[in-house]
């Protein structure tokens, strides 16, 4: 069983969250909207030879914010990033980032760059870096406006739609319907309502980033969709060619074990 160990640490305008395993040069996992349990089969993996954190992004789940008005920007998550590895005294750190928790990963990078030795920056979200970003934006104004407007099942069609991703209806069903939890309510409006489009209007300073090494992650089953274009626009920008992984968008939390083993290799080519 590795160390385990929690605590809130507090920064401008929120508490975080946060989870500590094991021992050894620090890793740090996160997502964005996803919360630290999307990364705990991982984490305990990883954990035999890293000291693994893990932690609710502000505004989610066990994250608590000040205003829950505010928007929860890609800027803010990568200071609260930067306060947190900090806070640990175990820095510089890699730092693995999925979806919109990569976008933060690329803003801690390009503000904090010596606090962060390796960014796998995987499958971030990154839409003004495509050429139909005009298209997007109108896209994704109009599922905000859907989901505000109290439509929760058309707004989540819309965003499959957005990303190219198809779900088969009974999984569909299973993640809209039924009788949802006030938690999860208040994560999901705060997703729409403060957190999206902050992180896909996101772009990077690809100069700032080219002082740190930057991996560009893809899953191998996320062929088609906009991560996957996003993904591979960045890379071009950095001049570097995207590195695969296991899965789709979700691969770590699907298949974690064989997940952590193509992270071992990534880790092991630095």
């Amino acid at each position: 069983m590795n160390d385990y160990s929690t605590g809130e640490l507090a920064v401008p305008g929120a508490r975080l969250h946060y989870e500590v395993r094991g021992s050894g040069p620090l890793l740090v996992l996160i997502g964005a909207p996803m919360d630290a349990r999307a990364f705990t089969p991982l984490a305990e993996l990883l954990a035999a030879d890293h000291t693994v954190l893990t932690t609710d992004p502000r505004g989610i789940f066990r994250s608590q914010v000040d205003d829950r008005d505010s928007d929860a920007t890609p800027e803010q998550r990568g200071d609260d990033l930067a306060r947190l590895i900090t806070h640990l005294g175990a820095g510089p750190a890699v730092v693995l980032g999925s979806s919109g928790g990569a976008v933060s990963a690329l803003a801690l990078a390009q503000a904090r760059p010596d606090l962060v030795s390796t960014v796998i920056a995987h499958e971030p979200p990154l839409d003004e870096l495509v050429e139909d970003r005009a298209e997007l934006r109108a896209q994704t104004d109009d599922m905000i406006a859907t989901y505000l407007g109290g439509d929760h099942r058309s707004a989540f069609a819309q965003f499959l739609k957005i990303a190219n991703i198809e779900l088969p209806p009974p999984v569909f069903e299973a993640i809209v319907g039924g009788e949802r939890d006030e938690q999860t309510v208040a994560d999901e409006h705060f997703q729409y309502a403060h957190m999206l489009l902050p992180t896909v209007s996101f772009i990077p300073d690809t100069d700032a980033l080219r002082g740190t090494r930057v991996v560009v992650g893809i899953g191998e089953d996320s062929t088609g969709q906009l991560c996957d274009r996003t993904s591979r626009a960045l890379a071009a920008r950095l001049d570097i060619d995207p590195t695969m992984f296991p899965g789709d968008h979700i691969g770590f939390a699907e298949d974690p074990a064989k997940f952590a083993v193509r992270l071992r290799e990534v880790l092991a080519t630095s």
